[in-house]
């Protein structure tokens, strides 16, 4: 399974230090208020991938430890739009329609990578834009309010394309925003860390697994 060498410059990491006196500007969460978003993992774009089979393991241990910290895992599917003058223009009518029907057909659970199973109170939903967050285009934010989560960690495929817009998306409706540097799967190096400089320096947190897993422990087994 292949990895991103992924980094954030040492000198957006001074900007904001300088800023805001620490490294990071969310050091704490309350899993019950948390949610782990999972973007897109279908075999459309995990099959073909090696950065995508490099993240679902990782992937599948947050999910397992938010659920258990009380938190919650929203997956989050393409659904079948509808093709139109647009869309053939920009990709063409046979791109066009591959990304159409990109999440699969039958029931939403069984359109998932088949490493992942859906569990009892997660979330389970389609999005008609790239971005899970952009009013109109998916019911996430409204079930994210229903459970009064403030703070979404932003996973899954592609980087810089639906994860990005996700988590602008979520930073203007006021999430806290943590996208995890290495549960999200681009396909190349260098446009994975180019969405981790932009929501870094803009939009919100970035943070490997390890420093997330770590928040969950903290503050999901007794911390304060």
């Amino acid at each position: 399974m292949k990895r991103h060498a992924w980094r954030i410059e040492a000198r957006e990491y001074a900007r904001h230090e300088a800023r805001r006196g620490r490294r990071f500007a969310f050091t704490r969460l309350t899993p019950a208020r948390t949610a782990l978003v999972v973007l897109d993992m279908v075999p459309f774009f995990v099959a073909d991938n090696p950065y995508c089979h490099g993240i679902v393991p990782v992937i599948g241990r947050l999910a397992e430890t938010l659920r258990t910290a009380g938190g919650t895992v929203a997956w989050v599917l393409p659904a079948a739009g509808e093709r139109t003058p647009v869309t053939d223009e920009f990709f063409g009518p046979e791109v066009a329609e591959r990304y159409r029907t990109c999440g699969g057909t039958g029931p939403l659970a069984e359109r998932l990578w088949p490493d992942f199973t859906v569990q009892q109170g997660d979330l389970l939903v389609e999005k008609s834009a790239a971005s899970a967050f952009f009013p109109g285009r998916c019911d996430l934010p409204r079930l994210l309010a229903e459970r009064e989560i403030d703070t979404v960690l932003i996973t899954g495929t592609v980087t810089n394309v639906c994860c990005e817009s996700s988590a602008r998306d979520a930073s203007t409706l006021g999430f806290r925003v943590i996208l995890v540097a290495d549960a999200n799967a681009a396909r190349r190096d260098r446009d994975h860390n180019a969405t981790l400089h932009t929501i870094y320096r803009s939009f919100g947190d970035v943070r490997p697994a390890a420093d997330v897993l770590a928040l969950i422990g903290q503050y999901g087994y007794g911390g304060s």
